[in-house]
């Protein structure tokens, strides 16, 4: 039996949390917003032509895993990854770790994770979570979107590591092993900082960033007419599912970030990134006035005001003031 004497810290979202926690339990105090910051987790892409459950595919964050690479990277900390074929072989890695005193993060598909209610299960295979321990075939779960550590079978933890479908998790697993003297917070603040404006203003693919929700406000305000009122419909709720029920998403992210900024301008010595963080804290208002207007299309609840155009609007609104708030970034 292995049970490690880790903290269970809920969070906003579930990879930042566990970046936070695992860097915690080795004695670096990280908060997660600033993991999320110098992770560069924040992010946008419209992918019209990649479907998931029959509807286009939208991000609001980066590629599961890439929070805590960048984090570590950032910071001069040496990490584990590893992907597996076999079940078998990633369960006795996962052991071997816990053996060596190493709290272990992992991806996984909550679709069958079991102490989930119903309700919340999807067919999302980006979720993060961390094993600090095990009883024969019973694993300790600290899972950040959970009031209380949880425990989950031998049988149910192969299940969601290898949960089938778009983003396959394959195993993965990772956990950070060799820590610095000194950490260098105020570069990896802003190397963070650099990176999330980079991807939010500076990628040239016109699906990506502000270009991208510019492009999805042209096509939403086509959805109705072109796909019918019911697929519309589905789309919409695809895309406000993805906001506001996967992780943070659209406006949850928009204030972490904020809280980010905050906390970056004590460690950059840069006052300006508070006044800045003000204006994300706007812009993420402006993301939950979308998905309140947005479900109430979806509910059939809209006034006649309350259109596809109106909502396009708002994202123009919204693309409008995150290029502002990110050139700003960028000469930081």
């Amino acid at each position: 039996m292995i049970k490690l004497d880790f903290e269970h810290r809920q969070s906003g979202h579930c990879e930042s949390g566990v970046t936070s926690n695992l860097l915690h339990y080795h004695g670096i105090k990280i908060s997660e917003p600033l993991a999320f910051g110098i992770g560069a987790g924040l992010f946008f892409s419209y992918l019209p032509f990649m479907k998931m459950q029959d509807a286009p595919t939208f991000a609001f964050r980066v590629w599961p895993g890439q929070v805590f690479k960048r984090t570590t990277h950032e910071l001069g900390i040496k990490s584990r990854f590893q992907n597996f074929r076999d079940e078998k072989k990633s369960m006795d890695v996962l052991k071997s770790a816990l053996d060596q005193g190493f709290p272990v993060g992992i991806t996984v598909g909550i679709y069958n994770l079991p102490y989930y209610p119903p309700e919340y299960r999807t067919h999302f295979n980006g979720h993060n979570m961390v094993i600090y321990g095990y009883d024969n075939d019973k694993f300790y779960v600290s899972d950040t979107v959970m009031e209380e550590k949880k425990e989950i079978s031998y049988e149910d933890l192969v299940r969601i590591r290898f949960a089938k479908g778009a983003m396959a998790p394959k195993g993965r697993l990772y956990y950070p092993y060799y820590f610095p003297k000194e950490i260098d917070l105020r570069s990896g603040v802003l190397s963070g900082i650099k990176k999330t404006a980079k991807n939010m203003v500076g990628v040239p693919f016109p699906l990506v960033g502000v270009k991208g929700i510019r492009i999805l406000s042209k096509s939403l305000r086509k959805w109705e007419k072109k796909l019918g009122q019911d697929k519309a419909s589905y789309y919409l709720g695809q895309m406000l599912r993805m906001e506001e029920e996967f992780g943070t998403a659209g406006a949850g992210y928009r204030y972490l970030y904020g809280a980010f900024l905050n906390e970056a301008a004590d460690v950059a010595n840069k006052p300006v990134l508070k006044e800045i963080a003000a204006e994300m804290g706007e812009t993420a208002n402006k993301w939950r006035e979308y998905s309140y207007y947005g479900s109430r299309n979806c509910k059939r609840r809209a006034k006649p005001e309350e259109s596809y155009d109106m909502l396009a609007d708002l994202l123009l609104g919204i693309a409008d003031r995150e290029e502002k708030i990110f050139r700003k970034l960028l000469k930081i």
